[in-house]
């Protein structure tokens, strides 16, 4: 009876509240870590002035700052000045592009001597490109602010950075350093507090940390912030332009795709630039969010494409993630975010840049060089798996190390388990698959059922029925209501934890209950062991063939399964030898009975039929002795009669009592398996694979739960939500038939009202609004004005019902022609006429006012298919030329040429963006076609703006926001809020 008596046993009371207790705690855990970020310290480091980063926050924030604004000026104005005055307090010479040395207020600094930082005020560079993915080719005039802090160990030389070619010139700082990324531009539509506002003010702590003289890097920092990254990356592609983008080796590019929260590391190029993330206070982040960038599976992209994948920097990706639905709307403001997320992003900078610079090794030095390709000869890395653990610790090594784990996991883990059951047999322990033994031989008339078998497939039907039953609510919820997700993730997380939870408890319990068994966990481990040896199969093929990096948790998943299920083989040895449990019931009567009880099926214990009357100690057999009382009488057993010696010594012999109290009718030759080592067993299982798999949950969770207003597949996040419940609580399946009633009683209420709540309950609200796309089309030529709405179709419709200008009036709602967003409505109406170009008469039904916003003048070469086209739009700088049929050259007047980049994809180009750094300028454009001679050319001019600071400029934008329903909200369809346009043929 210790058993019973034990606080640890493998009893329910002992198991509900260690399971529970122990679930409940990292739960809260993982919740609390991923939804509230952690405060700045009291003293930050030296250099670091987080006051003076939250006021330089408020004020790029104040307004829209797209490329195409004037705020946008505003902005570079302020940040320019921030520069200099940083480098002022700090007392630190600075040179500017045309080598004048600004001296400092301390004399410490020789004037004579060549200034530590260069200040790159950057009005020349420009790019002309093709994006292949759109069709169409890119011309952009960049508006850079580049700092370089040279490193205390370069050579000494002073920064001498002609321009004239892509490479820097002799006499500059040495190659090598570091480039720290991020944009000043916002979207029309937000005020870019987290994107890329953040990221912005953590690029002037940098300069000040950097700039103090404790923390001068041995190596060069190169801080760009850099303009157009909302408009296709331009900005960044602008820096390529520069001599300057060949100097670092590696980069960190900060981001931001939310409104607050933890900065999480998005992506990196390779293990050794990553480790130095590993230093950051509180690290957060997974490679699974790299391998989703790498297969396509997140649509959006940020500057590190183009400074890996076009400058080939190794580095870093930063950015902020959630929520989405404030992303690109008037919500990514100072007022949703705070200083924790801040001093977050910060502080993860400081250290991984700390480090980068302070690595003079050959780590990041290319061993060739080629010439030809323009990019910067970093070398080449090693793939990287990385996590981080309850945001506290970072755990980071090569992609290869984890194949050799699998490997090494896949072969030695069934060899061990082999072995192990040679010896269980050999020793005559090994009760798995035990059918049934004689006590004498084969030809006895009777066997011992050991009833090995029994529950040996309960796991695999709970499970598979389990997970059928949360992907069944999946496909039900995206039948019925869709976008619930949108608004209540936990609601649905709730649901499918404690759907998958009864449905399991339900089937195993109640096997047990009739049929209990004493290696229901041990044959629950053989199972998970099989199905995470296949799985652990396919990561292995995936991260040797395809480099994905995110099954990482299916090593420590399988290794925690390996050594549960080793515990369970080593419980065995603790049970009696096969044969001396079966050679009790060949004795004496006694003994005998005994046998009759063990071989025969009884309620309760080790029968087959539930409803068969135990045997009675009095019941008498057709072996028991006519002589009951007589110790000398005849014990039949199996037909066969025991001899005098065989008599004489049965008290020497095992009996029952030697075999313990087997739990609750289970085998009886079960009483003596130790009654603690389940504790072991589940420690291994649940806390690490609860951490990881809830941590991959929460972010996957915050990556996907919004994306369906913007037109992806919703059942994609349904059925990942409830894949990763089943993986989370399957942990819990070799101890759930221990379970009594009262918690899964609670969770079956809390699935019922989380169902009810996700079929009926409306998906939108206050806090989580929906996002639509708003854009205004106007046809210069004939004044014919459109105002647009995109989003969800039924939602979209419920949005423009409230809105007056609307009301009457024929809505045409069709599919967007825009990749990204076919899977949504754009819905369209005659709509309030936009004064976008000054005017003193703004009325719209005078086409002459609308006529001169944008003008064209367009020459073709005589007898060939060749034409130049004259560009002028009014207070804009943002134009594009839109063909009917694609043109396979272009050249644009004041565009300087680069071998990187070609101007024309090789399908040819359908649009030419034009984009310049001043207003109200011309662009003179030269194209060429193909086709038959003197073919025809087609097509429109079309210009944009994206300035919404002005009232009264864009009123129907100003309408829709003033009557729109407190749960949606407007964000930009394209790159212009209002694009005016006229047709050309030549």
């Amino acid at each position: 009876m210790a058993r019973f008596g034990n606080p640890l046993a493998f009893t329910p009371l002992p198991v509900v509240i260690v399971t529970t207790l122990t679930y409940t705690a990292l739960f809260a855990s993982l919740l609390i870590i991923h939804l509230t970020v952690p405060p700045p310290p009291s003293s930050p480091p030296q250099g670091v002035n987080l006051t003076e980063a939250w006021g330089d926050l408020l004020h790029i924030t104040n307004e829209f700052h797209p490329y195409n604004s004037h705020a946008n000026d505003d902005v570079r104005k302020y940040l320019l000045a921030r520069v200099k005055n940083i480098l002022h307090s700090n007392g630190v010479q600075y040179a500017t592009t045309h080598d004048k040395i600004v001296p400092s207020n301390q004399p410490s600094w020789n004037a004579t001597t060549p200034a530590p930082v260069l200040l790159i005020d950057d009005m020349i560079s420009n790019v002309t490109f093709s994006e292949t993915a759109a069709n169409a080719s890119v011309y952009f005039e960049g508006t850079n602010i580049i700092i370089v802090i040279r490193g205390s160990e370069d050579d000494g030389s002073a920064f001498g950075i002609p321009y004239g070619g892509i490479r820097k010139a002799e006499g500059s700082i040495s190659e090598g350093g570091v480039l720290v990324n991020a944009h000043y531009d916002s979207v029309s539509t937000g005020f870019g507090a987290t994107d890329d506002g953040v990221g912005v003010v953590t690029v002037l702590q940098l300069l000040s940390y950097f700039t103090t003289r404790k923390n001068w890097p041995k190596k060069s920092v190169v801080l760009l912030i850099n303009n157009g990254e909302e408009d296709y990356l331009n900005g960044a592609r602008a820096f390529m332009r520069h001599p300057i983008s060949q100097t670092p080796h590696t980069f960190l590019n900060l981001e931001g795709a939310g409104a607050g929260g933890r900065a999480t590391l998005f992506r990196s190029t390779d293990t050794e630039v990553t480790k130095y993330y590993k230093k950051a206070t509180h690290p957060f982040g997974t490679v699974i969010s790299s391998d989703g960038f790498k297969r396509r599976l997140i649509r959006s992209e940020t500057d590190y494409v183009v400074l890996n994948g076009e400058l080939g920097l190794r580095g870093l990706d930063v950015a902020f993630m959630e929520p989405r639905a404030r992303y690109h709307t008037t919500e990514d403001s100072a007022r949703e975010t705070s200083t924790n997320s801040l001093w977050h992003m910060l502080s993860a900078s400081l250290a991984t840049v700390s480090g980068l610079a302070a690595d003079t090794g050959p780590t990041f030095d290319g061993r060739s060089k080629d010439k030809s390709s323009g990019k910067v000869d970093s070398g080449k890395g090693t793939d990287a798996v990385w996590f981080d653990i309850l945001g506290e610790a970072f755990v980071v090594f090569r992609l290869h190390t984890m194949f050799v784990l699998c490997v090494t996991l896949l072969v030695v883990a069934p060899l061990v388990l082999i072995a192990l059951t040679m010896t269980l047999a050999k020793i005559d322990k090994m009760y798995l698959f035990a059918t049934k033994q004689y006590v004498h031989s084969a030809d006895d008339d009777e066997a011992v059922q050991m009833n090995g078998w029994r529950g040996v497939f309960r796991f695999p039907v709970a499970f598979v029925s389990a997970t059928a039953a949360v992907i069944g609510l999946a496909y039900l919820v995206v039948k019925v209501n869709p976008l619930i997700v949108y608004s209540s993730p936990f609601s649905v997380w709730s649901m499918m934890l404690a759907a998958w939870f009864i449905v399991a408890w339900f089937i195993l319990h109640g096997a047990d209950a009739m049929r209990p068994s004493a290696l229901q966990r041990a044959y629950s481990l053989i199972w998970m062991f099989a199905g995470g040896f296949v799985v652990l199969i396919g990561v292995t093929v995936s991260a040797r063939h395809y480099d994905i990096a995110g099954g990482y948790f299916m090593v420590v998943y399988f290794a925690a399964i390996f050594f549960a299920l080793l515990i369970s083989y080593i419980e065995m040895l603790f049970l009696p030898k096969k044969s001396a449990y079966v050679y009790q019931f060949g004795t004496d009567d006694s003994s005998h009975q005994a046998s009759d009880t063990a071989s025969r099926p009884l309620t309760g214990t080790t029968g087959s039929h539930s409803d068969e009357r135990p045997i009675n100690e009095d019941d008498a057999t057709e072996t028991t002795s006519l002589l009951r009382g007589d110790r000398q009488s005849f014990a039949r057993y199996g037909g066969r009669r025991h001899s005098a010696s065989e008599e004489t010594d049965h008290e020497d012999r095992p009996s029952a009592k030697d075999f313990g109290t087997p739990y609750n009718g289970e085998q009886e030759w079960s009483g003596k398996l130790p009654s603690s080592l389940w504790i072991i067993q589940f420690l291994l299982l649940a806390p690490m694979i609860v951490i990881l798999l809830g941590q991959i949950g929460l972010l996957a969770t915050s990556a996907l739960y919004q994306t369906p207003a913007d037109g992806s597949p919703a059942l994609v996040v349904y059925l990942a939500i409830a894949i990763l419940a089943a993986l989370i609580l399957a942990p819990l399946g070799p101890f759930l038939h221990r379970f009594t009633y009262h918690i899964p009683t609670f969770l079956f209420l809390v699935c019922v009202g989380m169902v009810i709540y996700n079929l009926t309950a409306f998906p939108f609200s206050r806090d989580h609004r929906l996002k639509v796309y708003f854009n205004q089309h106007i046809e210069c030529d004939t004044g014919l004005n459109t105002v647009s709405l995109g989003g969800v179709d039924i939602y979209v419709r419920k949005i423009i019902a409230e809105i007056p200008s609307a009301a009457g009036q024929f809505i045409n709602c069709t599919t967007p022609n825009i990749k990204t967003r076919k899977e949504l409505s754009l819905c369209s109406w005659p709509g309030l006429p936009a004064h976008v170009v000054p005017s003193p008469v703004r009325d719209m039904r005078n086409r002459t006012y609308i006529e001169t916003w944008l003008d064209y003048n367009v020459t073709r070469v005589k007898d060939a298919n060749e034409a130049r086209f004259h560009v002028v739009g009014q207070n804009t700088r943002a134009c594009r030329i839109l063909f009917d049929t694609p043109i396979n050259y272009l050249e644009v007047d004041g565009a300087s040429s680069d071998p990187r980049f070609k101007t024309v994809g090789a399908n040819g180009s359908k649009e030419v963006r034009l984009w310049h750094r001043e207003w109200n300028r011309a662009w003179d454009v030269h194209v060429k076609w193909e086709g038959y001679k003197n073919a025809k050319l087609t097509g429109k001019v079309v210009c944009l703006w994206s300035d919404a600071n002005d009232n009264g400029g864009i009123p129907a934008l100003e309408e829709l926001r003033h009557y729109m329903p407190v749960w949606s909200i407007l964000t930009k369809l394209a790159d212009g809020l209002v694009e005016g346009s006229k047709k050309f043929s030549i």
